[in-house]
């Protein structure tokens, strides 16, 4: 803690003796104990924090004197109470008639309710105790009462001891984050020595836990639908047997959400719904006091959920979706939440799609009529473009062109991104054969790059893409034939002898120039150049690379070897390929033997000083003037 910052009201520093950090939320009297490592970003919550310091335990003020010197004198346990402030306890206690014993012999731990704790307790509740005090209140008090001392370092996570009221565990939980819990009652004033003992101010009244997770289950009529889905998995065997867990329990009401023809598929498919309520289900207790941030949670089916907080709400995955806290089995603790999980694993390919940001793929699968293939029990891979790759406007009316290109989105096998490999060949269900290219920086089937993790449904995957595939329909000279931009290098590469070269297997990166590319060298170096077949030839392999290298197989520097002179270099800026400083105007441009990508200037070798240089390049890409001026 800095030096500089103050005690709160007070001239103190804050590395005085015996001062105490509290982290305070603003606008509450909620406090927590903190230190340096547990200021939680100044927040807790998302809600605004406030560090203050105060004396320690046990400890107070002088004036004139840095800090908080004065050791206080311990008094007895029923004492203590009045001076922690938890003034109703110490009264209850009398009526109990559990002065005598707390005042006397012995070594205790008192967990004792703050006055807000009791005053938050329903009217009947604290009526049934009040007017039993000699048997109900008695045995409330003796609950939160184990007969020897324990520090809160001695209380370990996990651990239980067994209290006064006939030897019935509390069940303690010590976070990473520094709370403790007893019960899921947070310790909001912790270590406070007694003669007799010690006390730990508790944010709430705790009671005995006598049921299983599976028992709370079994006798709520909120959770009915829920009970069923255990039963109908065959998963009721984890909330009977021991554990530590955390479930979050959809209600009714939660489940009546969910489409009728989803939730039924789910229900009659054991493994959907297996999946599906393990994804409910943390390896770990989690009580909700625990939580002052969002934190990823491994659950039973092996993917996480977020679990957070906003405020007093507990939330999932963002979603302040919990409508009751810290229902406590002897195996766990159960939140009840209004909105069913669904995890990808229980998911068709179109409920994976709805839930990611490819509505426009989505809509374009569906109005091709491939609906059936994104509901059914096919093992399928979908490479759906982001909502982005439509952004000029293109592929979005449906027409059989369309239509057989979307077909060739989808891939013939359930795959995982992690399993492809360089020159694999995926077929689609339009009988295309797709190619994979493996980079640095980069996974990429044919022109369009894994821009997501992949989503893994119950019998098809999703990998969303950054483009629209554009599938080969020809060799690169097919390419360059069919595409008007290119008729002055369909000429030069006949006069050079190279067609042959640009029809053959192969896999070659053409960065074609195009007509202005031509037209910019003049008439009169254009005319001397197509009249020279082996000077044009060089020219053009300068242009071919070995190799197929797609623009998002391109890094912030990347080289390719041409099939004569010295190395291209590649580069990206603001999402454009440059090549030799020289920007690409048209990239990817598929062939079964290759790619095209067209520029429009003819490509020129750097000098030596140039390469030299990359922070010269990337001033040129800038500036679009000579490295001279530059460098």
């Amino acid at each position: 803690i800095r030096a500089e910052t103050l005690l709160s009201s007070s001239s103190l520093l804050s590395f005085s003796p015996n001062v105490c950090a509290m982290q305070q939320i603003k606008g509450t009297d909620k406090k927590y104990f903190t230190n340096c490592k547990q200021w939680y970003h100044r927040k807790i919550c998302s809600q605004p924090t406030v560090i203050t310091y105060e004396c320690c335990p046990g400890y107070e003020k002088i004036p004139g004197e840095k800090g908080c010197p004065a050791a206080l004198p311990l008094v007895n346990i029923y004492n203590t109470l009045g001076v922690v402030g938890a003034t109703t306890t110490k009264m209850y206690s009398e009526r109990a008639q559990l002065k005598e014993e707390i005042e006397g012999p012995g070594s205790f731990t008192f967990f004792a309710p703050s006055n807000e704790a009791w005053a938050a307790l329903p009217t009947e509740i604290l009526d049934a105790l009040v007017s039993n005090v000699n048997i109900e209140l008695l045995n409330a008090l003796h609950y939160h009462m184990v007969n020897r001392r324990l520090t809160s370092e001695e209380l370990k996570h996990g651990s239980s001891f067994a209290s006064m009221y006939q030897d019935s565990h509390v069940h303690i939980h010590h976070y990473s984050n520094g709370i403790i819990t007893v019960n899921c009652a947070r310790l909001i004033k912790p270590d406070q020595h007694a003669t007799n003992g010690i006390v730990h101010v508790v944010d709430r009244v705790i009671t005995a836990i006598s049921n299983d997770m599976q028992a709370i289950i079994d006798i709520d009529d909120d959770l009915e639908t829920l009970r069923t889905a255990f039963a109908a998995a065959g998963l009721t065997s984890i909330l009977e047997n021991e554990g530590q867990y955390t479930v979050f329990a959809p209600t009714n009401e939660a489940f009546e959400k969910i489409p009728a023809e989803t939730l039924n598929r789910i229900l009659g498919d054991p493994v959907a719904l297996r999946d599906l309520l393990n994804y409910h289900i943390l390896k770990n207790m989690q009580c909700a006091e625990s939580i002052v941030s969002g934190t990823p949670m491994e659950t039973l089916q092996g993917t996480v959920l977020e679990v957070g907080c906003d405020g007093n709400q507990m939330t999932l995955n963002g979603k302040a979706i919990i409508t009751k806290k810290d229902q406590l089995g002897t195996n766990g603790v159960i939140h009840y939440i209004n909105e069913l999980l669904i995890p990808d694993s229980a998911k068709t390919l179109l409920e994976l799609a709805e839930g990611s940001s490819v509505a426009m793929a989505t809509k374009l699968f569906v109005e091709a009529g491939l609906t059936t293939h994104l509901t059914g029990s096919e093992a399928l891979t979908m490479l759906a473009p982001l909502d982005e790759a439509f952004k000029d406007g293109v592929h979005v009316t449906m027409t059989p062109d369309m239509r057989k290109l979307m077909t060739n989105h989808i891939v013939k096998e359930q795959m995982s991104s992690k399993s492809l490999y360089h020159g694999q060949e995926l077929e689609t269900l339009g009988g295309l054969k797709l190619r994979v290219f493996v980079y640095r920086n980069n996974l990429c089937i044919e022109n369009a790059c894994i821009a997501a993790h992949d989503k893994t449904g119950r019998y098809a995957s999703m990998f969303t893409v950054d483009k629209v595939l554009t599938p080969p329909m020809g060799t690169v000279m097919d390419v360059l034939k069919a595409d008007d931009r290119f008729s002055l290098l369909v000429g030069a590469i006949q006069t050079a002898g190279m067609t042959e070269l640009l029809n053959q297997q192969g896999t070659l990166t053409f960065f074609a120039p195009t007509n202005d590319a031509f037209n910019a060298l003049g008439q009169a170096e254009l005319n001397k150049l197509m009249r020279n077949p082996g000077e044009l030839s060089g020219v053009l392999r300068y242009h071919l690379g070995e190799g197929m290298l797609v623009s998002g197989g391109v890094g912030s520097h990347t080289r390719l070897k041409p099939l004569q002179g010295e190395k291209l270099e590649l580069g990206v800026r603001n999402y454009t390929v440059y090549v030799n400083k020289v920007p690409v105007a048209h990239a990817d441009l598929m062939a079964t033997n290759g790619v095209v990508h067209a520029v429009s200037s003819v490509i020129k070798p750097l000098r030596e000083s140039q390469q030299a240089h990359p922070h010269c390049l990337q001033t040129e890409l800038i500036s679009q003037h000579r490295t001279e001026a530059s460098c």
